[in-house]
């Protein structure tokens, strides 16, 4: 599991060319490629060919080094990852009037079956033994206050947050709210079984 070294390319060009104030038509011009696949690129939406990604580096008048210095494909990834709702990365996945892309968190996961899930708990509701799943663990918190023990380290969530974490480290929810709290709940199991 780690950050998809693609993305990471897409946002650095983006952030590199706002960065020097260039539009997406002139670094277009400069890489010799069109206006709509740098755009494509920049929100993911295709892998540029290592002639391009070249083209487009030098446009922006980059070292190669420089450009790759941060990127990192052997990063160790965090074995329990919480996103709070302010720290959710907007981005324009095409130009259309009144839609608002926020992505939360990227990761490869090498599994099987993915199963999504709504789960509702209870004002007061709470576990009272420890669990584990074959799966990893993507919980958003729709609404409430949860809290989640996971390998006895204690992470509270409040309406927006989200956490990710490896299902097969002993973990419990409790809600911990006055209201009854709402989650989606996505499991994305290893080895093919569910």
């Amino acid at each position: 599991m780690q950050e998809d070294i693609i993305i990471q390319i897409s946002n650095k060009i983006k952030e590199k060319r706002k960065a020097k104030g260039i539009t997406v038509q002139e670094l277009a011009d400069k890489a010799d490629v069109s206006k709509g696949l740098i755009s494509q690129i920049e929100n993911n939406r295709t892998v540029p060919s290592l002639l391009v990604l070249v083209n487009i580096i030098r446009a922006l008048n980059l070292d190669m080094n420089e450009f790759f210095n941060d990127i990192n494909q052997h990063k160790q990834a965090a074995k329990v990852v919480i996103k709070r709702k302010d720290e959710y990365q907007a981005f324009e996945k095409e130009n259309a009037k009144g839609f608002l892309y926020k992505r939360i968190l990227t990761r490869n996961i090498k599994a099987g079956p993915a199963d999504i899930v709504l789960l509702e708990l209870k004002a007061g509701a709470k576990r009272s033994q420890i669990v584990k799943t074959d799966a990893y663990e993507y919980k958003y918190v729709i609404k409430g206050t949860v809290e989640y023990l996971i390998n006895n380290e204690k992470f509270v969530l409040e309406t927006g947050d989200s956490i990710f974490f490896d299902g097969r480290f002993g973990h419990k929810p409790a809600n911990i709210g006055a209201d009854d709290a709402l989650l989606l709940v996505i499991y994305f199991f290893q080895d093919g079984e569910k």
